[in-house]
Order: C-alpha cells, then sequence, then structure tokens
C-alpha cells in the first residue's frame, strides 16, 4: 500500500522554540558566614532549606547553627540559607575520598584485612603506612582510628558519617600544607578502597593563609551571587570578627553595584547607650552613611540581626500586598530589650535597630532602618524592582525571534516591560498613586500627581543622535516610582469637651 508523498512538500511548517526566559535574582536568600571548620576552602559555601540541615553538618553548639536558629525561627519561616567557611586563620591542605556505598561499609568488608599499606604525600614529603590491621573493626570510625594512629604527627584521619567519606588533613597550615591523592601501599593496598586516590577521590585541597573577613566576603561574591543579605556567626558571641572588620565589609557592600547585597550586624557595645558616644560601630556607620548596611543592638543575642534577615526574606514580591516593613515585627529567640528613654532615644540617635518590650507587654522591633537612615524596605524593594525590570527589558530582547526594532514602536515595547514591572511593584503593596515631590521630566512635573504610582518616559527617536542610532543604542528611559511607604508611628489629638 503506497503512503503518498510527504504533504511538506507543499505545505512546510517549521516550529521555532523561543529560549527559557532568564530568570529573577533570588532576593529571598541569605548568606551566614562563619570561621568553623566543617566547610573546607574548596568547597567554601553549601545551601540549606532546614534548621535540621545545618544541625547535621555543624552540631548544635556552633555560632553558625546559633545564628541559623534564629534565622529559620521567624514566621512565616524562610526556606533558603547559604552558610559560607571564613578562613580566619591558615587552613590545612585535604583529601576529601570519594562516597563510600552501604557494602563497602560494611565491617566485613574490612574485617579480612591484617596488613594494609596506603602511601600519602602530605606537604610535599612521602608518609608510607603498613601493617595495618583492621580484624577488630566494628565500625568505620574504627577504619579511620586505626589509619590515624599510623599517621601520627603527619595528619589526621577521619570517617563523615553524614556524607560517607573519610577525610585526611595534614597537621601543618598554611600555602605549603597539602595531602596529595593516595596511591597503593605495600601489602594488601587499601587506598582505592578508602576512595582517597586520584580516581576515586572527591578532591584535594591545599592549605591557604589567614583571610581577612572582608577578602571572605568579596570570594563569596565571586563563587556565588544567588545569596542577598549578608550577615557573620564566628566564633564565640561573634566575637571573631571586629568593628574593623564591620567597617570594611560595609564599604565593599556599599560599592558592590553590580551584585547588591544587604549587610547585617549585630552588637552589644554598651557605649552606644550613651548619648553622647561617638565610638560604638552603629555611630560609625551613621557617619558614612552607608544604605546597605543595618545593625541591631541587642544586649544577649550576638546574632540577632539574622531574625531580622529570616523575616524580610520571606516576602513574595509576585504575590498581592505583601511587601513589609520591619518595624512592628517579632523577633523569635531573641530576647527583648527594656531600656530606658534615655537609652532608647540614644540608639535611635545613631541608626540602631533592636526588639524592645513596650509597657502593653508586646515586643516589636522598632526603626527598621539602615544606617543611612533609609529604611531598610525601601533598598530591599528598590533592589527587586531593578532586577525585574532589568530581567523584563533582558528577556524581550533575548526571546525576540527576530529583534526589537530601533523606532518608536520598538522603545514602546521596551517601555510595556517596564511598566509591567512597575505594575507589579503596585500589587505587591511597594508602589502607590501619590504626589511627586522631586524634579520632573517628560510631561511629569514637580507636583505632580502619579496615578498609577510610576511613569514612564522615553524621547521620540527622531531626537536621537546619529552616533548613537549607529551603535544601536536605545532612547534613554526614565522612571519615576511612588514609594506607599508604612506607618511607624502616630499622633493622635483626643480633644474632650464638657
Amino acid at each position: 500500500m503506497s503512503v503518498g508523498l510527504p504533504v511538506s512538500l507543499l505545505i512546510n511548517v517549521q516550529v521555532n522554540q523561543a529560549p527559557a526566559a532568564a530568570q529573577y535574582a533570588n532576593l529571598n536568600s541569605c548568606l551566614i558566614i562563619g570561621d568553623s571548620n566543617v566547610i573546607d576552602t574548596k568547597q567554601r559555601i553549601r545551601s540549606y532549606s532546614s534548621l535540621a540541615q545545618v544541625a547535621t553538618d555543624f552540631g548544635t553548639t556552633a555560632p553558625e547553627y546559633l545564628a541559623a536558629t534564629l534565622f529559620f525561627s521567624q514566621s512565616p519561616q524562610p526556606t533558603q540559607l547559604y552558610i559560607g567557611r571564613w578562613a580566619k586563620t591558615a587552613t590545612s591542605g585535604i583529601n576529601l575520598g570519594g562516597t563510600l556505598t552501604a557494602a563497602q561499609q560494611l565491617p566485613s568488608a574490612w574485617t579480612g584485612i591484617t596488613n594494609g599499606g596506603v602511601d600519602f604525600t602530605i606537604d610535599g614529603a612521602a608518609v608510607n603506612l603498613t601493617g595495618l590491621n583492621f580484624s577488630g573493626i566494628t565500625t568505620m570510625n574504627g577504619v579511620a582510628a586505626i589509619i590515624n594512629t599510623a599517621l601520627s604527627t603527619h595528619g589526621t584521619c577521619v570517617w563523615e558519617a553524614a556524607s560517607s567519606q573519610f577525610l585526611v588533613t595534614s597537621s601543618t597550615t598554611g600555602a605549603s600544607s597539602t595531602v596529595a591523592a593516595a596511591t597503593a601501599g605495600t601489602g594488601t593496598d587499601i587506598s582505592a578502597q578508602l576512595k582517597l586516590t586520584a580516581a576515586t577521590q572527591t578532591y584535594s585541597v591545599g592549605g591557604i593563609v589567614a583571610e581577612s573577613a572582608v577578602a571572605c566576603v568579596t570570594i563569596m561574591d565571586n563563587l556565588s551571587t544567588n545569596w542577598y543579605f549578608l550577615t557573620f556567626a564566628a566564633g564565640t558571641n561573634d566575637g571573631d570578627i571586629t568593628d574593623n572588620d564591620h567597617l570594611a565589609i560595609a564599604a565593599y557592600i556599599e560599592g558592590d553595584t553590580n551584585n547588591p547585597h544587604i549587610y547585617a550586624l549585630t552588637t552589644s557595645e554598651t557605649s552606644a547607650l550613651v548619648s553622647t558616644d561617638t565610638t560604638s560601630i552603629g555611630y560609625q556607620l551613621k557617619q558614612l552613611a552607608y544604605k546597605r548596611t543595618f545593625y541591631q543592638w541587642s544586649s544577649q543575642s550576638p546574632y540577632a540581626a539574622a531574625s531580622m534577615i529570616g523575616r524580610f526574606i520571606t516576602v513574595n514580591f509576585n504575590g498581592n500586598n505583601t511587601t513589609i516593613t520591619g518595624m512592628w515585627k517579632q523577633e523569635p529567640g531573641v530576647a527583648p530589650e527594656n531600656l530606658t528613654q534615655s537609652q532608647y532615644s540614644a540608639l535611635s540617635a545613631n541608626n540602631y535597630n533592636f526588639f524592645e518590650l513596650f509597657n502593653n507587654n508586646t515586643n516589636i522591633i522598632v526603626n527598621a532602618i539602615t544606617a543611612s537612615g533609609i529604611f531598610i524596605d525601601s533598598i530591599y524593594n528598590a533592589d527587586w524592582l531593578a532586577n525585574q525590570i532589568q530581567t523584563n527589558v533582558y528577556n524581550l530582547l533575548y526571546q525576540s525571534p527576530t529583534k526589537i526594532p530601533q523606532t518608536d514602536a520598538g522603545s514602546n515595547l521596551i517601555a510595556n516591560q517596564i511598566e509591567a514591572a512597575c505594575q507589579q511593584g503596585v500589587n505587591n503593596g511597594y508602589l502607590a498613586p501619590g504626589q511627586w515631590n522631586s524634579a520632573g521630566f517628560g510631561q511629569l512635573t514637580q507636583g505632580g500627581y502619579l496615578s498609577k504610582g510610576y511613569y514612564v518616559y522615553y524621547p521620540p527617536i527622531a531626537t536621537q543622535s546619529q552616533a548613537n542610532r549607529s551603535a544601536r543604542i536605545s532612547v534613554p528611559f526614565q522612571v519615576a516610582v511612588k514609594e506607599a511607604g508604612a506607618v511607624h508611628t502616630v499622633q493622635i489629638s483626643v480633644n474632650v469637651n464638657r
């Protein structure tokens, strides 16, 4: 039976799939940096979605865990946390083995080895282990203990039960500290069984010299742009990071315009409670008027700012009436302050945030401002809007199967994408109609009313210079937006007449 000629000879249909749209930046994420020896300098950063996951890696006493507890205790609960490693002191070289299967972890896989051998090169010198007898082991910790004893002063070996890997660490630190891949040893070779050879290991990484806190932040910024808020949990009561570290980090965050972030710190400096204070970190940061750094004063919780962050990053910018102000919110797990009015005034004068008890038995976050005095949510929301506009316009150009013409019609397509972002800002409660109180442009005049909460202006293509047209540069777009703001304090006058 003949099937006939293909219809495509007469009617040829080609399907062109548009590329997937670029994703918006993730502003609902936080990076906590600590100096606990849990995450190595090769990996540097790990992602967590629950406190239980943090506890598995860090236990329940590490500073990183204590800060994460406050972060995850917020309601609604955030879901995205990163923890990064700060090499505050010089680190050691390591060899992290491959993951062993369940069968490879059975004691029976090891007890038959009574003359095991494995060769390492640690700090450039040969370390040959021989005569290793595993006949009496009952767990993988027992295997690691035998190797650890044999390594003696050269290094250590531990079994990482959570990841089912052996970890060999040099006993020295710094740039010359190394643990190369294991090679076959004398007797019964166990190098491959340990999964520490070049073919089986996860990786080896050399030690590094100590780095400053701000150097660590720059590394994290280059490694990943997925984090937005940043805070430290380094040492007992966050004592491993100094005011000078805070100042250096705040300066970097302020100038990092390509990857915008907000830095948060907690302090308990008693000098901040004095109205004449000129030494505390809050006073110093206020003088610098940084708008991307905020600080919380807490007498009892060295990681209280992590709770504030946890509350902010639950905002769903794609929802309706979802944006928030930081003031009036709660901090589960943080003990409230009971300040005098003079202490309250001293902290507020230097733009501190704090969690305060009021005489109606309620506790709330007070101020919710950055070092500059600008409200935290104003910076957070503005970063969201900038990214929304940027990504909308990018996807317009990226997903066009042909091109966006350099015409008034093409400019209108771009303006539509800008307006779509602004309209979502109205929908989520960030923007609202109101009076424009700055210099005008286009059809907008100072004192005019933004009926939509925003206004987008672009000049006609005919006004564009030939140089810009030849370079395929669009006409400039100007956007005016009006924040909806938030009520923080209320003045009420009651007049009584008899």
